[in-house]
């Protein structure tokens, strides 16, 4: 794990985990994970909503008020809303996405889920998610929820990490090996 990454897990994992346990005592983490899921679509999609969550230059006090602002017009559940404004007040919002991540991870583990990151070449069809889901859920003893990408760039097959495993059968990967092998050939 990179140096950054970690000191964003130092920072993301108390307000994960208090939300967590707020959201398990009133039952509501599926909602919370909803709203998380929306807050972490917004941040995916808008690369100026993404660099205003880290910009250093913008004060903690104009950062709470726009995302006050935000809240307003989306509503989410009054725990998501409170978790959100505690991070901004403090002036953590550059650890939104990795506050989220790590919810995402404790709901998944109290779920007795593991999530696998699923890279293809295309965009999978529901029976291919819904067959490589079972697929992993045989190896791995636990249910499986993807997170799928597409990098057109693999040519074909999958690239799938799960937990610290990997497993690449992606048409670049093979013919990179292939390439390699052929200049020890000669």
């Amino acid at each position: 794990m990179s140096a950054p990454q970690s000191v964003l897990s130092k920072i993301a994992r108390p307000y994960a985990a208090a939300l967590f346990d707020l959201a398990n005592e009133g039952k509501v983490i599926e909602a919370v994970e909803k709203d998380l899921d929306a807050v972490a679509g917004l941040i995916d999609s808008s690369d100026d909503f993404s660099r205003f969550l880290v910009s250093p230059t913008i004060t903690t006090d104009v950062k709470s008020a726009a995302l006050n602002a935000i809240l307003d017009k989306v509503k989410p559940v009054e725990l998501v809303a409170n978790t959100l404004r505690l991070v901004a007040k403090n002036g953590r919002l550059f650890a939104l996405a990795a506050i989220i991540a790590e919810f995402k991870m404790l709901a998944a583990e109290a779920r007795n889920e593991v999530s696998a990151e699923v890279t293809s070449a295309a965009p999978l069809t529901k029976e291919q998610e819904t067959e490589l889901a079972g697929v992993l859920k045989d190896k791995v003893g636990k249910d499986v929820s993807l997170i799928t990408r597409v990098d057109e760039s693999l040519i074909g097959g999958l690239v799938v990490k799960v937990g610290s495993q990997m497993i690449d059968t992606s048409l670049k990967t093979k013919l990179s090996a292939m390439k390699i092998a052929m200049k020890g050939v000669s």
